[in-house]
């Protein structure tokens, strides 16, 4: 498998993991330990989609156009950054606490625990990082 197909394949898992973030995250039953500033999530969404629509224009536009330049290549390497911290700041509501006034885990439907979180913003990590090489050694 070659490296852009690759890249075409993480893109497709980031636009799938914003979405579903935004979907299980609005409202206010969220699941995990603690809750986080309804900001970061809001944040997710609309850096993720700036990303995902920027990152779009890098991959299919030529590199000589407007959109396929270097400036909206650094943008959409920026935006993935700012996804993926907010990202791992969704996260914290799942750390572990002792004592006696710590909350229970919530749960919801979507799974019993942080392992969906976990795989989502972890991978998007990863994506971000696989992203930034790929555009820095020029591979997309």
């Amino acid at each position: 498998m070659s490296f852009p197909i690759v890249v075409w394949i993480l893109t497709a898992l980031a636009a799938v993991a914003i979405v579903l973030t935004r979907l299980r995250l609005h409202g206010e039953g969220a699941a995990g330990r603690f809750s986080i500033s309804p900001r970061v999530p809001v944040v997710h969404f609309v850096a993720g989609i700036v990303a995902l629509v920027l990152w779009l224009g890098v991959l299919v536009a030529p590199e000589d156009s407007l959109v396929g330049g270097p400036l909206v290549g650094i943008l959409a390497i920026a935006s993935w950054w700012v996804t993926a911290i907010c990202g791992v700041l969704i996260l914290a509501r799942w750390l572990p606490a002792k004592g006696r006034h710590v909350p229970e885990a919530a749960g919801d439907g979507w799974s019993d625990g942080p392992g969906l979180s976990l795989l989502a913003h972890l991978g998007m990590v990863v994506g971000v990082l696989v992203f930034t090489y790929a555009y820095l050694t020029a591979a997309v």
